[in-house]
């Protein structure tokens, strides 16, 4: 979905050709897992980090267009809304000192955006869900201008014969509302880890994946409040579920999954190509073997964990897994500190003598995940291990089990142990302390009222010092 395309209108020709190259480049795709024809590298980290621009007073500025143009840095692309913009980073190695590599380059990308900001009379931050968002901003005239958002727009209300959304999401005053365009997704921002696996791991660690993204969503949640209501610990899930939903009459673009993997990712290229419309039928004059089709139909599906085709140097073709459910922010530590939980707890979960989907039913970790990102740290989930089933607290799943399994999966891929001390330390502080981006937003208005400018000023002032949110004042 991060190529532009040429046109926003398509006819029924532009259907048939994108279906007859989805179809070729699917069976190609069919040969390839079943040949065993994908790169044998993996282990290797990536991200992209999504990020606000707000004025002075901390509202969206919807300027990314001239903001792009200063920077003028391939890794710094346009995102769906004209206040945002997305940071990407280059392809690392998950050994030695990784995360300190990934500090290194995600905040020198962030230090050279937050300079051209400034020289714009902008600011830059990294947040679920910017608290001064509103959703008279979040309408058509403030969608980047690239042609793909506004067809996006188009055809996932054609889907739904043009019927406004309908955004219901329960807290502590419910939020319900109707809504014209798919804008609404652009209130939600994501900081999203890339896995590129080596494939006799890519079904196990997937599985991994799926089964870990209640814990780390109670970690990292970022998001509690939209249009003023205290909502979800991480409102962002609900919000996207629902900001792109095209009806009753197809299954959800967004959403958890169906179901852990059994033989190999391409069950959901194959599901994604027979249950889900296409929606974007731009053709494209590419080798089959480039997969283009297949990539850009899957990239109109969300998936919290969502399987990916890319390409190594050499071209050689490669499987990732994008996992989705973390939050951007607060700063650029948690966010390397949320990477180290994730790839420590899927390396960790790939030394067990059973995988994690054999115990944890896929229901079971669906549920945990729902729970998770609504109670946040206070949640209760379900959690196995070879004594079996038992229900605990995320807070203490994450201190007793999840952090020494974490460390040990680090450990096995001979990280150092300061580098390990480093990072899991900041996950251990903020979850002992109870202090994740939410709960610092709600202790914040606790104690100041639900000023949410002022809520936005505070936050961006913390962040600006680059110290983890466990360690902020309120």
């Amino acid at each position: 979905m991060g190529d532009e395309i040429d046109s926003r209108y398509f006819d029924a020709e532009h259907f048939s050709g994108f279906r007859e190259r989805l179809d070729r480049e699917s069976d190609l795709l069919r040969q390839y897992f079943s040949n065993g024809e994908f790169s044998p590298r993996g282990d290797m980290a990536g991200f992209e980090l999504e990020a606000w621009l707000v004025d002075a007073e901390g509202n969206p500025a919807p300027r990314n267009d001239e903001f792009l143009e200063s920077i003028n840095d391939p890794l710094v692309v346009p995102e769906l809304a004209a206040f945002n913009v997305e940071l990407n980073g280059s392809p690392s190695s998950l050994g030695g000192r990784v995360f300190s590599r990934l500090n290194d380059e995600l905040g020198a990308t962030w230090n050279r955006c937050r300079a051209c900001a400034a020289d714009l009379d902008l600011q830059l931050a990294s947040i679920g869900i910017l608290p001064t968002i509103t959703e008279k901003l979040l309408c058509s005239d403030y969608m980047s201008s690239m042609v793909r958002y506004r067809s996006l727009n188009d055809r996932v209300l054609a889907l739904r014969d043009g019927k406004p959304f309908t955004l219901f999401i329960e807290g502590d005053s419910h939020l319900s509302l109707s809504h014209n365009d798919v804008m609404l997704e652009a209130a939600a921002t994501s900081f999203q880890l890339h896995l590129q696996c080596r494939p006799e791991h890519a079904v196990r660690d997937f599985n991994a994946s799926i089964a870990i993204s209640a814990p780390m969503v109670a970690a990292s949640a970022n998001s509690p409040f939209l249009f003023g209501h205290a909502l979800w610990d991480e409102t962002r899930i609900p919000l996207f579920e629902q900001a792109v939903d095209t009806g009753e009459r197809y299954p959800p673009r967004v959403s958890f999954g169906h179901d852990y993997l059994h033989d190999s990712m391409l069950e959901i290229f194959e599901r994604n190509r027979r249950d889900h419309p296409i929606l974007l039928p731009a053709v494209r004059d590419t080798p089959d073997h480039r997969f283009s089709h297949v990539r850009f139909h899957n990239g109109t599906l969300w998936r919290w964990n969502r399987p990916l085709i890319g390409f190594d140097h050499d071209g050689q073709v490669h499987l990732r897994i994008e996992h989705r459910v973390v939050p951007a922010g607060p700063t650029i530590r948690d966010c390397i500190a949320n990477a180290a939980f994730y790839f420590g707890l899927i390396y960790g979960l790939r030394d067990w003598s059973k995988p994690v989907n054999t115990l944890l039913p896929f229901n079971k970790a669906r549920d945990n995940f729902y729970t998770a990102a609504r109670y946040g740290l206070n949640a209760r989930t379900l959690w196995v291990d070879s004594g079996g089933e038992r229900e605990l607290s995320v807070r203490e799943l994450i201190l007793r089990d999840l952090l020494p399994l974490a460390r040990d999966g680090l450990a096995g891929r001979g990280i150092p142990d300061s580098e390990i001390d480093d990072y899991l330390g900041v996950i251990h502080d903020r979850v002992e302390s109870s202090q994740n981006g939410a709960a610092w937003q709600r202790r914040w208005v606790g104690r100041h009222g639900p000023d949410m400018q002022a809520l936005t000023l505070a936050y961006l002032a913390h962040q600006d010092t680059g110290q983890p949110v466990h360690t902020w004042p309120l």
